[in-house]
């Protein structure tokens, strides 16, 4: 765009009770989002969904944020949760979106939550919400394994079957972009999967 602001871009980030998760939201916050964009935090919930005591520490290190920053973000996390015994009953998806607010201030953050039936597919109904939001780029947090490696090419399986890979299957079929992230340690950087990118490498 000549002469003007750039577009608002919709950044989708998959959210769950795991490292994979918080490794892929790490990276969006730092290598991703800007000003003005719309972080969208999607968690598809199944009959047996459940919540962890804080997400937060997974997602917490020094190279996320400025250091003022991620005192805030600390002294926010302690205030939130004054007592132990109300850690368990904190929402994940609410503490992310503390994190990302801490973060990046000036960028927009919503949650949104699917509720699944164990029959459903994940994949299906992270699609569906990509084109109904609109979403310009999607991240999805990947746990390297075997059936990655060999079936990280196009040809993937059809989704509901338990070959299936839901990151890689996103990445193959998603109609805006897919990255796939998987964190190498706790400062070593990411390894990035896109369509038409595979294993890249990106320090952290």
């Amino acid at each position: 765009m000549e002469g003007g602001t750039p577009p608002v871009r919709k950044v989708m980030v998959v959210a769950d009770a795991s490292r994979e998760s918080a490794g892929a939201l790490q990276y969006a916050l730092s290598h991703v989002v800007v000003e003005k964009d719309e972080l969208i935090l999607i968690h598809v919930e199944n009959p047996n969904s459940w919540k962890i005591p804080s997400i937060t520490s997974f997602l917490r290190r020094p190279s996320l944020t400025s250091s003022s920053a991620t005192a805030t973000a600390a002294a926010s996390s302690e205030g939130a949760q004054p007592q132990q015994q109300q850690r368990d009953q904190v929402d994940f998806l609410e503490q992310m979106k503390r994190v990302c607010e801490v973060a990046q201030p000036k960028v927009r953050v919503r949650t949104s939550k699917v509720q699944i039936m164990e029959s459903t597919n994940k994949a299906a109904a992270i699609l569906s919400q990509t084109e109904v939001l609109r979403v310009d780029l999607l991240v999805i947090g990947q746990r390297r394994s075997l059936s990655n490696v060999l079936l990280g090419r196009p040809g993937m399986p059809l989704m509901g079957t338990k070959t299936a890979d839901t990151a890689e299957y996103l990445i193959e079929n998603s109609k805006c972009t897919c990255v796939g992230v998987l964190k190498k340690g706790q400062n070593a950087g990411y390894l990035l999967n896109t369509k038409t990118h595979r294993n890249f490498w990106l320090l952290a």
